[in-house]
């Protein structure tokens, strides 16, 4: 096959493997043995490649070519290669025969894939049903897979698979509602968050919920040479895998992704500290309940269990402790405690941390006499997978000089595209929202430049709509031209009355 394979057809086979498992399993589930089995096909239809040129380079010298793969990205061997998967599709232990590919690739690239596949099982009786079913399942799933053709000569761009692999996460949050697009964040949201922090060569990037990876992967996009390091944590296993395999197919090999709770367990340190970075993003969990519990004493159980500050070794909550049934703040505290004093940050959450009192009123409070708040952004509804409810970002900056708040509705009509279940915000209304962000200035209906002592009066209250002024005063109606229309109406039916009459007499009726 010489001529080109475009992502169109690569996503077209992939959503045509989904009808494999569509009806049998959660899509938020089977995303993960359609994902995992691109991610093995690409590598091996690479390398299979790669094999093919260091062959006719070498002469056929086993030795040569032995020490050319060695120093490849990813090294397989035979029975971990999809042909040989493919070969054993009718076998009966198919699902176990997988298995034990995924685990001689692991073992034969310890440094980039240890434990990458631990969490996904394609021999799970309780996931993909009793042997039949399951053997039946992985034979369509590999007979699907060898239509496509991934090899880097037919490709082009790696970006094309990668391109692919985005795709059908976002394919699948969609599929998948609530459930799937936990761990995701719509494109065009992602790509606001990483114009917003403005990346720069040599900063260090950082999710503390990373999800598939893909916010990472637009911030780094924004940097031409992608010369940053990146840094992550999800607690979620399976989309921990997802957001590795990820980082490899656009290119990152040396990306840091850690899996565990980032509350209380954070593993990005240095010298037993919280690491710090100069571009951090985020979509965390909207107001997560049971945040605090991995803070929680074996001993403990939920009833009992109160989160205190001194409880984290990082004091990290020394502002205040948030409620233990809202985690919006606990998330805001930990990347503000992680950020750099050069650094940026930018994260989405529920517009409920912009008013709600309690200890959460006491915590905004803090962040905004520190000047560490640069704006507050409201967002369309619907946007998000699963929810309808609008979001806000929250810009972030550690190293102010102004004092004032900039506050922007990009709720409103006209600033995003309608869909018909999810709306969708456009290159242009993306330019509108940093360009206001860049220039800092009020404008009228959509933008405010808000002082401290407006927001001191407000009581630190930040809901938009007490700052950015959107309503509309509607026309007067003029009561004059309303009671000459009346007549004028009148007067058309009379006449349309009075032929209808000569019309039905004319029939006799």
């Amino acid at each position: 096959m010489s001529e080109q394979v475009t992502s169109q057809q690569i996503n077209a086979v992939l959503w045509q493997a989904a009808d494999t498992f569509r009806g049998k399993i959660d899509s938020s589930t089977y995303k993960d043995y359609i994902l995992t089995m691109l991610f093995i096909k690409y590598l091996s239809d690479a390398y299979k490649e790669h094999v093919e040129e260091y062959t006719l380079r070498y002469d056929g010298d086993q030795q040569r070519i032995e020490r050319a793969l060695s120093r490849e990205r990813f090294v397989l061997d035979e029975l971990s290669t999809f042909d040989y998967l493919y070969s054993k599709r009718t076998d009966p232990e198919i699902g176990e025969i997988i298995n034990k590919a995924l685990e001689r690739l692991e073992n034969e690239n310890t440094g980039k894939l240890r434990d990458v596949f631990r969490n996904i099982d394609f021999n799970s009786e309780a996931t993909l049903g009793k042997a039949k079913e399951r053997n039946a399942m992985l034979r369509a799933l590999l007979e699907d897979f060898n239509k496509l053709t991934l090899k880097p000569s037919v490709v082009g761009s790696e970006d094309v698979i990668g391109d692919a692999y985005q795709f059908m996460i976002e394919r699948f949050a969609s599929d998948a509602g609530k459930k799937g697009g936990e761990f995701f964040t719509p494109s065009m949201v992602s790509e606001l968050l990483a114009r917003l922090v403005k990346p720069q060569e040599n900063d260090r990037i950082y999710d503390p919920t990373c999800g598939s990876g893909s916010l990472l992967i637009k911030v780094a996009n924004q940097v031409p040479n992608k010369k940053v390091a990146i840094y992550g944590q999800e607690r979620n296993g399976q989309t921990h895998s997802l957001a590795l395999m990820n980082m490899y197919l656009h290119g990152i090999d040396d990306a840091k992704i850690e899996w565990g709770d980032t509350l209380s367990n954070p593993l990005h340190l240095e010298n037993g500290k919280l690491m710090k970075f100069q571009a951090i993003v985020a979509n965390p969990p909207f107001s997560l309940d049971k945040w605090a519990i991995g803070f929680a004493g074996e001993g403990n159980t939920d009833e009992k269990f109160k989160m205190e500050a001194s409880l984290d070794q990082h004091r990290r909550f020394e502002w205040g402790v948030p409620p233990t049934s809202k985690g919006d703040y606990a998330f805001m505290q930990h990347m503000l405690y992680s950020l750099a004093e050069n650094g940026r940050m930018a994260t989405i959450l529920p517009h409920g941390v912009l008013f709600r009192g309690s200890s959460e009123g006491k915590i905004r409070q803090q962040i905004i006499e520190m000047n560490l708040l640069d704006a507050v952004i409201g967002l369309p509804e619907g946007l998000f997978f699963g929810t309808s409810i609008p979001a806000c970002i929250m810009v972030f900056k550690k190293v102010r000089k102004r004092k004032d708040i900039l506050f922007i509705d990009a709720s409103g009509e006209g600033n995003y595209e309608k869909g018909k279940n999810q709306n969708k915000l456009r290159e242009e209304d993306l330019q509108k929202i940093v360009e206001t962000y860049e220039k800092y200035e009020s404008f009228e209906r959509y933008s405010y430049v808000a002082t401290i002592d407006e927001i001191k009066e407000n009581d630190f209250n930040l809901n938009i709509p007490r700052y950015v002024d959107t309503y509309e005063e509607e026309e007067q109606v003029d009561l004059e031209q309303v009671k000459e229309n009346i007549v004028s109406i009148k007067q058309e039916l009379r006449e349309v009355e009075d032929q209808l009459g000569k019309y039905l007499k004319e029939l006799g009726l």
